[in-house]
C-alpha cells in the first residue's frame, strides 16, 4: 500500500498545508486527506455511472461534521450521534457548493457527489478552506470532467493588517471576515461579514486573498501533473438537430415577444409557460416518430433556457434593455412601512417590485437564547434571523417544513449582515429573533430581508448603531469576456440567466455583508470595483427612503413586549436567591409572574410584561442578596424574644440581635415586658463582628 500513497506540502499562512493522496477512501474516483495545522478533513469525489432524467446538472455537497474531531461527545442526553447537519455545517457545503458548481459542464447529468468529512479538528484552524481545495482536488485527480483547479483563502484585517488564514484566536480581534474563492484570474465565490467597512478597503482584501490563493492553484496543478489521472468520457445527451432547429424556428420573435409583452412576472411567465405548451404540442405532432423526442422534451426547460440566456443578453448588451423597461442602473419601485402588526413586538414591509418581505421582531428573556452545540463551537446565541421561503411567493404549490439549504443560506447571510449593527447584551439585554417571510419573490428576497429587518428593529425600539440595507447586482458579459453591462436590483429572468448575482449590504458609513455567486468562469477586479461603487449608490438610496418611514428606533418598546430589568448582586450571595434545589427562586418566579436569569458574574436579569411583578421580584432579589451597614435604618419584625434581648428580622434571610442594654434609654428588666414576637420596631446597626453577626440599637 505504501507504494500508492503519495504526500504532498506547502507552507501557506505561516503553516504547512499537507496532502495525502491514496490512503483513504481508494473506492471513491477521487479521495484527499488535507491537513492545515492539525485540522485533518477527508475530502471524496464520486460520479454514478448511470445518468438521471433531470434537466439539471446533479451535484451534491455534503460537509459531515464528527464530534470525535474535536474531541466531543454531543450534549443532547438521548441522542449521542451525529444527525442531520447544523446550520455551520450546511453553510460551509453551500460554499463549497457555490465554488465548485461554476466549473462543471452544466450538461452533465450524472449524480456528482463531494463529501468532506472532518476527522480532526485544532480548535484553532477552521476546516472550511481546506475543504473547499479538497474538493477541488478530489475532482482534479479523479476521472470526473471538471474544469478546475479552484481555491480559497480566509482574509482578516486585524490590528489594521490584512491576516491570510487567521486562528480562531486571532479572528476575535477581526473587524472583517472575507472568504475569497475561484481561479487563477478570476473570483466566482465570496463571504464577508465586516464593521460597517469601506469599499477600497474590501476590495484590498479581495486582491489580496486573490493572490494568495492562487499558489494553492499552482500547487493543485504540480499534484494533478504527477498523479495523471485519464478523465473520464461522458456521454452527454444532444438533441436531435432536427428538433433543435423546429424548437428555434418554432419559438422565433415569440419567446423574446413574450418576455418583453409584459412588465409583471406573473403575467410574463403565464406568456412563456402557454408558448412551452404550445411548442410541446407541435414537437408531438410533427415529430413523433423521432425516438429522441421525449429525451428531447424532457430537456426542453435548458433547450428554451439557451434561447433565453442568448434573448437577455443580447438585449442588454446591445440595447440595455430591460425586461421591465428599466435602465441598466435603476432600482424598482420602492414600497416601505414600519409597525403593520398590531400585536407583534415589531414589524417592518418592505417592496422592491414584486419582490415583498415581511419582517417580524420578536423580544424574549436573557434565557431565551439558543445554545449553539457543533462540533466547531459551543456558544449562546442572542441574536438571531431566520428567513422563510414559501411556495406561494411564487406562484407555485410545494412543500412546507423544514428550512432547506436556501431557506438556511439567505437567513445566515442577513443575520451577519445585520449583526454588526445590533446592541450588546449589556447594553439591551433581551433575546433578538427576526423572522423574515417572502411574501412575493422576484429577485434578490434576502437583501430585501435585510431592509425588512432594519424596520422591524427600528418599529421595536432596537437601539440599532445605524439601519442596513442591501442590494444586488447582476452581470451580463460577451461571449469573449470583453464586453460587460451591470445591472441593479436583479429581477426573476436577469438572476436566472444572468453572469452573477452579487448581494451586498451595509449601512451609510459601509459593508456589514457580501455574498457572490456566478453562473460564468469568474469576474475581475474591474467588475468587481465597479459593482461594488453602484451597490453603494444604490444602498444608499434605499436608506434615504428608509429613514423618511422611520428615522430611527422608537423610543419605546412595545406595549406588547417583555421588560427586561437588571440588577448586579454578589456573586457569593447566588445561592441565597435560587435557594437548597431552586426552592427560593421558584417561589419568587410563581409569586411575581417573571422570568429569572442569574450569570455567574451576580448579573440577575428579571424578565416581566408587568412592572408590578418586576418591581416585586427585584425588591424581593434585593432583600434576599443586599449586605447590611453600619448606620443604617430599618423597620423589622421582632421575630423572637430571649432573656438577653430580641432577634429583629431586617428583611428575608437577615436578622439582627437587640441586646436588652439597648431597648430602651431605661433600665429593663424583661425583654417581654417590652417586646413581643410580631412587633414591628425601629431600629439602627450599631455593629456587624468577623461572623457576620449584626448587632442593633433601639437608642437613637
Amino acid at each position: 500500500m505504501s507504494e500508492k500513497i503519495k504526500k504532498f506540502s506547502t507552507e501557506w499562512g505561516g503553516r504547512k498545508l499537507e496532502v495525502e493522496v491514496g490512503k483513504l477512501a481508494e473506492q471513491a474516483d477521487g479521495a484527499v486527506f488535507i491537513k492545515y495545522g492539525d485540522t485533518s478533513t477527508l475530502v471524496t469525489a464520486v460520479m454514478s455511472d448511470s445518468t438521471r432524467e433531470v434537466n439539471y446538472m446533479p451535484l451534491i455537497v455534503d460537509y459531515e461534521e464528527r464530534y470525535y474531531a474535536a474531541g466531543k461527545i454531543k450534549g443532547s442526553r438521548w441522542i449521542k450521534r451525529e444527525t442531520r447537519p447544523g446550520e455551520e455545517a450546511t453553510l460551509h457545503a453551500r460554499m463549497i457548493d457555490r465554488t465548485l458548481r461554476p466549473r462543471f459542464d452544466q450538461r452533465i447529468r450524472n449524480d456528482i457527489q463531494i463529501v468532506a468529512t472532518i476527522l480532526s479538528f485544532d480548535d484553532q484552524n477552521e476546516p472550511d478552506i481546506p475543504s473547499i481545495i479538497g474538493a477541488s482536488l478530489a475532482l482534479m485527480i479523479s476521472g470526473i470532467p471538471f474544469a478546475g483547479p479552484v481555491a480559497a483563502a480566509r482574509v482578516c484585517e486585524i490590528n489594521g493588517k490584512l491576516v491570510l488564514n487567521p486562528t480562531y484566536e486571532e479572528k476575535k480581534e477581526a473587524t472583517f471576515d472575507l472568504v475569497v474563492a475561484g481561479i487563477g484570474e478570476k473570483v466566482n465565490m465570496l463571504e464577508f461579514q465586516g464593521n460597517e467597512i469601506p469599499e477600497d478597503k474590501i476590495q484590498k482584501a479581495i486582491e489580496f486573498g486573490h493572490k494568495e490563493y492562487k499558489k494553492i492553484i499552482e500547487f493543485q496543478n504540480d499534484i494533478a501533473a504527477k498523479i495523471k489521472i485519464q478523465k473520464k468520457e461522458m456521454a452527454i445527451f444532444e438533441p436531435d438537430e432536427k428538433i433543435t432547429s423546429a424548437v428555434k424556428d418554432f419559438l422565433k420573435d415569440k419567446l423574446e415577444n413574450a418576455l418583453y409583452k409584459d412588465k409583471a412576472k406573473t403575467e410574463t411567465w403565464k406568456n412563456i409557460k402557454a408558448l412551452k405548451e404550445s411548442l410541446i404540442e407541435h414537437l408531438k405532432e410533427n415529430y413523433k416518430d423521432n425516438p429522441d423526442l421525449e429525451k428531447t422534451i424532457k430537456e426542453m426547460e435548458n433547450i428554451i433556457g439557451k434561447e433565453m440566456d442568448e434573448i437577455v443578453h443580447k438585449n442588454i448588451l446591445e440595447k440595455e434593455r430591460r425586461s421591465d423597461g428599466r435602465k441598466l442602473d435603476e432600482i424598482r419601485p420602492l414600497f416601505i412601512e414600519a409597525g403593520v402588526l398590531p400585536r407583534t413586538h415589531g414589524s417592518g414591509l418592505f417592496q422592491r417590485g414584486e419582490t415583498q418581505i415581511l419582517n417580524i421582531l420578536t423580544l424574549g428573556s436573557p434565557g431565551k437564547e439558543q445554545w449553539i452545540e457543533e462540533m466547531e463551537t459551543e456558544k449562546k446565541k442572542y441574536f438571531m434571523h431566520h428567513y422563510n421561503f414559501p411556495p406561494f411567493s411564487t406562484g407555485e404549490t410545494g412543500r412546507i417544513g423544514f428550512p432547506g439549504r436556501r431557506e438556511i443560506g439567505h437567513g445566515a447571510l442577513v443575520e451577519k449582515s445585520l449583526e454588526p449593527v445590533i446592541p450588546t447584551k449589556e447594553n439591551f439585554p433581551y433575546t433578538i429573533r427576526l423572522v423574515s417571510e417572502a411574501l412575493s419573490s422576484n429577485g434578490s428576497t434576502s437583501m430585501a430581508s435585510v431592509c425588512a429587518s432594519s424596520l422591524a428593529l427600528m418599529d421595536g425600539g432596537v437601539p440599532i448603531k445605524e439601519p442596513v440595507a442591501g442590494i444586488s447586482i447582476g452581470l451580463i458579459t460577451s461571449p469573449d469576456g470583453k464586453k460587460f453591462k451591470l445591472l441593479t436590483d436583479i429581477q426573476g429572468e436577469e438572476d436566472h440567466y444572468g453572469d452573477m448575482d452579487f448581494k451586498i449590504a451595509g449601512t451609510k458609513n459601509g459593508i456589514t455583508g457580501i455574498q457572490l455567486d456566478v453562473k460564468n468562469d469568474g469576474i475581475t477586479q474591474e467588475i468587481m470595483e465597479t459593482a461594488l461603487s453602484q451597490a453603494k449608490k444604490v444602498r444608499l438610496k434605499i436608506l434615504e427612503e428608509i429613514k423618511k418611514i422611520i428615522a430611527a428606533p422608537r423610543k419605546e418598546l412595545s406595549p406588547f413586549a417583555p421588560r427586561v430589568y437588571k440588577i448586579q448582586i454578589n456573586p457569593d450571595k447566588i445561592r441565597n436567591v435560587i435557594g437548597p434545589g431552586g426552592k427560593i427562586i421558584n417561589e419568587i418566579i410563581a409569586q411575581t409572574g417573571v422570568n429569572i436569569d442569574i450569570e455567574d458574574s451576580g448579573l440577575v436579569f428579571v424578565t416581566s410584561e408587568k412592572e408590578e411583578g418586576a418591581k416585586k421580584a427585584l425588591e424581593w432579589i434585593n432583600n434576599l442578596t443586599r449586605e447590611v451597614k453600619v448606620g443604617e435604618i430599618f423597620e423589622g419584625i421582632v421575630v423572637k424574644i430571649m432573656d438577653f434581648g430580641a432577634f429583629v428580622e431586617l428583611f428575608p434571610n437577615q436578622d439582627g440581635l437587640v441586646h436588652i442594654s439597648e431597648i430602651s434609654n431605661e433600665r429593663v428588666e424583661r425583654v417581654s415586658d417590652i417586646l413581643k414576637t410580631g412587633d414591628m420596631v425601629k431600629v439602627k446597626v450599631k455593629k456587624i463582628d468577623d461572623q457576620g453577626r449584626v448587632s442593633l440599637t433601639m437608642k437613637f
